[in-house]
């Protein structure tokens, strides 16, 4: 099978010659750290990693992923310096204070954020949202015509990926200011999402104006450890409405089945009945130290596409770990179908290349069993 046509039918589950084998992401410190211990240059062109080849492509159309798509961005910048760390502004207009010279591996101190009443948004931050702004729109017939050819051709995914209506909203407010905004400021909140409707909505009838989408991948990171970050309740009023519109109108003006991604960090099966509710067929990507078992979650529920739940700390903790962990995973999920295995987040720099390249080699043992 070629890896567009893995995909396809893990999505349909239906049988494959073997599971879909790719990775999360890889640190880039995890892979300087590689080099010192022997991993070759040109790696990507030899496959070191026995990973299956590319299986999908994008329209290329910023919709954000993190941070809502701000055009123009903010501009990054130091604001001072404090010892051993900076107080920088990064492209979502955010203040940060972080280590200097290091922006990655861990997690910032998030001192102000760009919204906090309505005078900020709407003279500030939603004229960077406009969706007639023609700048937006310069690569989409190309990038368009690019993906529906590799669609014809090479049966490849188009998928295009957006930010989540929460991380959309907290990365403009705050996590802690946003559930008070939630109370205080409910028509704030219904103000931004209209616009994230908006943009969302503008930009995908372009795109599949010009080329049918396989999948729309939507980052949410709306859980922590145990639960949810806000309560269902909320979510139903300020979130799950505007999504199921954005899923309803995108489906409609295709004749493909468009796939609905979520990614979302945390204890994903606080949230999988509501996401569920609004049309959601493949979730990722299940983190097991937030008591996420792909084995359970599978079971319970049988028709969604799982991508992930590999505990990147068993990764780092010997060869005997990865094949007990892999064990417990792989020949029942390989029974199941509809499953992509790979880290629960990006591989850190805390796992050797001896570690990840025995995971590699036990997993392409099991995943076609």
């Amino acid at each position: 099978m070629t890896s567009p046509e893995r995909v396809r039918a893990t999505y349909e589950s239906r049988p494959v010659d073997h599971l879909p084998r790719r990775e999360f992401y890889i640190w880039q410190e995890a892979l300087e750290r590689w080099k010192g211990e022997g991993m070759p240059e040109g790696w990507q062109g030899t496959n070191f990693f026995g990973f299956d080849e590319g299986f999908s492509v994008g329209p290329e159309v910023n919709l954000g992923w993190c941070e809502p798509p701000f055009l123009p961005s903010y501009e990054e910048k130091v604001i001072c310096e404090e010892g051993d760390h900076e107080i920088i502004q990064d492209y979502a207009g955010r203040w940060l204070k972080v280590f200097k010279g290091r922006r990655h591996g861990f997690m910032p101190d998030y001192l102000r954020h760009v919204v906090t009443c309505f005078k900020d948004w709407e003279e500030d931050v939603a004229p960077r949202l406009d969706p007639d702004s023609p700048e937006r729109w310069t690569q989409l017939d190309a990038s368009c015509s690019a993906a529906r050819q590799r669609q014809e051709d090479q049966n490849m995914m188009v998928i295009q990926g957006m930010v989540g209506g929460y991380m959309y909203l907290r990365a403009m407010v705050g996590p802690e200011d946003l559930l008070y905004m939630f109370i205080d400021k409910p028509r704030l909140i219904h103000s931004m999402m209209e616009q994230w409707f908006v943009v969302m909505d503008t930009a995908l009838e372009k795109i599949q104006s010009r080329v049918e989408l396989d999948q729309l991948s939507m980052a949410e990171d709306i859980c922590y450890k145990s639960s949810i970050l806000i309560s269902p309740d909320m979510m139903r009023e300020f979130l799950l409405p505007y999504y199921q519109q954005i899923v309803d109108n995108a489906r409609k003006r295709q004749k493909r089945h468009l796939y609905y991604m979520v990614d979302t960090d945390g204890h994903a099966p606080s949230v999988i009945p509501l996401y569920l509710g609004v049309g959601m067929d493949v979730m990722m990507p299940f983190e097991v130290a937030s008591d996420c078992d792909v084995v359970a979650i599978g079971k319970q529920y049988p028709s969604l596409v799982l991508l992930g739940g590999i505990d990147k700390r068993v990764l780092a903790a010997g060869k005997d770990a990865i094949d007990r962990h892999l064990q417990h995973i792989v020949p029942p999920m390989v029974a199941r179908g509809g499953y992509i295995p790979t880290c629960d987040h990006g591989v850190p720099d805390d796992v050797s290349l001896e570690n990840y390249l025995h995971y590699r080699k036990r997993m392409c043992e099991l995943d076609s069993a």
